[in-house]
């Protein structure tokens, strides 16, 4: 049943609404009195849409919107104002609102508006699954084999509600693939929530995975839910799992075995839907010969395995995605789109960002963007440490193929080209030695280089 939260500091108004939303509607309704209140429920309850009043003590309705936007929550919320400054009503549109109604509206109205703001959110998550399924829907940035290879594991796997282990270097983008798994999966709009294993202090591990009651410890005044009951029928992600204390992997492979949680201080069994989807940057076999890592839990997480490949295996990447960077960052700083030039796109192809891969690559485009006071980014932006290391080593990495290596290698070398000439076709073919720029667009064809990748 749809559930619909109104919050409103006079519990008098919000019982009615809650009675009217029922009786005219047929919604599920929940009251809060405060934002605090609110925003938590909202992290552990699948609330549908939300009413909101602005004017409250404390924490206002100007506050909870920021705070959800803070959350990353996608509850739809209209709010509601008794003053009938509706200016205030636009201000909370700009922060994200869906829409506003006045106090004094009939009921019969409320619900028109609630029944509204359903539906545009049911559209805009139809919207959501034709991306995915025609592969738009993607946080991985690219068209190199690698990728392509990754994107069609994720499509395969993604259906399956067995548990996954994502594999990678740190910072090649492994949250991105469990992400997408999650989007491309069975309940796309349940929540995902995350968890960094290393974060957790081996006191915390019960209580952050698995909830408590209240009274449970010194401070616990509320009863909480943990991780795998706030998922739901969503994704739990569990990031860095290698560096899980070994307590924790023991009390984690009962609830992968039994699929329910019991909180700390309870005693009573709670099932769980969640999928769970593991992460590490840890070699877990070597973990597992000396010690550090429990084998029956490996084997409990490894029913289907992602690897991510560092970006030093996919360099002819590293176009669309410093095009991406640049673009995003330009915006956020609020200065004038800058464009890539060839020469500093030779520097970063040279590189071997294995000390952090993509996020390596996105923290030199920021301090490039920052250092240069012009337009095009060149080879004297690029950091030093990056431009003293770069060509210094290029050996192949990895479990690839010789035909793969080669393929990689024709596409970096295709694509700096066509950047240094500024995807200027017949200029490129003419530096390649090529006999047209017919030759040059068949190769572009088999490599997948396109127009869009532009830099610019």
């Amino acid at each position: 049943m749809t559930l619909v939260l109104v919050v409103d500091d006079v519990p008098a108004l919000a019982e009615q609404y809650a009675y009217d939303l029922k009786r005219l509607g047929g919604y599920d309704v929940q009251t809060a009195r405060e934002g605090s209140q609110a925003l938590e429920l909202v992290k552990n309850v699948a609330v549908d849409c939300m009413i909101l009043d602005l004017e409250m003590p404390g924490m206002d309705g100007f506050e909870v919107l920021r705070r959800l936007d803070q959350q990353g929550s996608e509850v739809p919320v209209v709010v509601y104002t008794g003053t009938g400054n509706y200016e205030r009503c636009i201000a909370a549109i700009r922060l994200g609102a869906y829409s506003f109604i006045d106090k004094a509206e009939p009921m019969e109205r409320v619900v028109r508006e609630v029944e509204t703001v359903l539906e545009r959110r049911r559209l805009r998550d139809e919207v959501a699954a034709l991306q995915r399924q025609l592969g738009l829907a993607t946080s991985l940035v690219g068209s190199s084999a690698a990728i392509q290879s990754l994107r069609e594991a994720i499509a395969r796997v993604a259906p399956i509600p067995s548990p996954v282990l994502i594999l990678g270097e740190s910072g090649s983008g492994k949250e991105l693939v469990a992400r997408d798994l999650h989007r491309s999966g069975a309940a796309p709009d349940a929540p995902f929530i995350a968890i960094n294993s290393a974060a957790l202090p081996e006191t915390l591990v019960e209580s952050e995975l698995f909830g408590h009651e209240r009274g449970a410890f010194t401070g616990a005044a509320t009863a909480r839910k943990g991780a795998f009951e706030a998922a739901g029928r969503g994704t739990l992600f569990l990031d860095e799992i290698g560096e899980l204390p070994l307590p924790g992997q023991a009390k984690l492979l009962r609830v992968l075995e039994d699929r329910q949680v019991v909180r700390l201080g309870g005693n009573r069994p709670i099932g769980i839907e969640a999928r769970v989807v593991a992460a590490t940057n840890r070699d877990l076999e070597a973990e597992i010969a000396s010690g550090g890592f429990r084998r029956d839990l490996y084997y409990r997480l490894n029913v289907h395995v992602l690897r991510v490949p560092p970006l030093r295996e996919r360099r002819s990447d590293i176009p669309d995605l410093a095009a991406r960077f640049i673009s995003a960052m330009c915006r956020q700083f609020g200065i004038r789109p800058k464009k890539l030039s060839g020469d500093a796109l030779d520097v970063l192809l040279g590189y071997d960002w294995s000390r952090n891969n993509v996020r390596e690559l996105r923290n030199a485009i920021e301090r490039m963007i920052i250092a240069a006071d012009g337009e095009v980014l060149r080879p004297e932006h690029v950091p030093l440490e990056i431009r003293d290391e770069s060509r210094s080593t290029r050996a192949p990495a990895g479990e690839q193929t010789f035909q793969a290596l080669r393929t990689e290698a024709e596409r970096q070398i295709v694509a700096a080209a066509l950047a240094r000439n500024d995807w200027h076709v017949t200029r490129t073919a003419q530096e390649l030695g090529l006999a047209d720029h017919a030759s040059l667009l068949k190769i572009m064809r088999r490599l997948n280089l396109r127009r869009e990748d532009k830099l610019e």
